[in-house]
């Protein structure tokens, strides 16, 4: 029996791929590096010790994480202010969750200022939310179900009581080791690379419904 929903934040509630892309793309321009987008994209959903420190690797930039991301919190919190909304269906989705008495929670490899950016921007009261759980609070990332497990274990219900929505390939893996059901949107990557999923929407205003029962 269904008890909870665990929502992703990035790719799921709010598309911040673009902004998250461009905050680093700056931030390491700063440092005289060129990045692409094509060189965060294996890191996406796995948090942004990973998505700046495996960057810095391939560029042999010897990245100082804190410095770096706080810097890099700085201008997407800049390119942010009026421009984020939530993604087409989140509200009414949230709402049918909450109208079946389904537990809801944030789980995102996200630190907490970029997390509270988010929601602040989009309107997504924290209060819509029974725990909010962010990249900060664990210690290893998506793809390990950590997170996932850390967020029912705080709902107190079962892993096999959750549905997961997630928009990455990386999530898609830890809601799944987690042995969790996992509603994948097609937001980041194409339908063919979240096919582990349980089941697959192009965005929350068309969600199966059985992803419910």
């Amino acid at each position: 029996m269904l008890k909870a929903v665990l929502f992703d934040m990035d790719g799921v509630l709010v598309d911040t791929e673009e902004l998250t892309f461009r905050a680093a793309q700056q931030m390491f321009l700063e440092h005289g590096i060129h990045v692409t987008r094509e060189d965060f994209r294996p890191y996406i959903g796995t948090g942004e010790n990973s998505y700046i420190g495996n960057v810095a690797r391939k560029y042999n930039f010897p990245a100082d994480i804190p410095r770096d991301k706080e810097r890099m919190y700085a201008i997407f919190g800049d390119l942010a202010r009026g421009r984020l909304k939530a993604l087409p269906g989140v509200f009414g989705f949230i709402r049918v969750c909450r109208e079946r008495g389904l537990k809801l929670a944030v789980a995102t490899s996200a630190d907490f200022v970029k997390m509270m950016i988010n929601l602040r921007e989009t309107g997504l009261d924290p209060e819509n939310f029974d725990a909010l759980v962010n990249g900060q609070d664990i210690i290893r990332k998506k793809p390990d179900p950590e997170i996932y497990l850390k967020t029912a274990s705080m709902l107190e219900v079962k892993p096999e009581e959750c549905l997961v929505v997630e928009d990455a390939v990386n999530g898609i893996e830890a809601a799944k080791a987690a042995g969790m059901k996992c509603l994948a949107v097609t937001n980041s990557f194409g339908p063919s690379e979240l096919n582990r999923a349980d089941w697959i929407c192009d965005s929350l205003e068309h969600y199966p419904p059985e992803a419910l029962q």
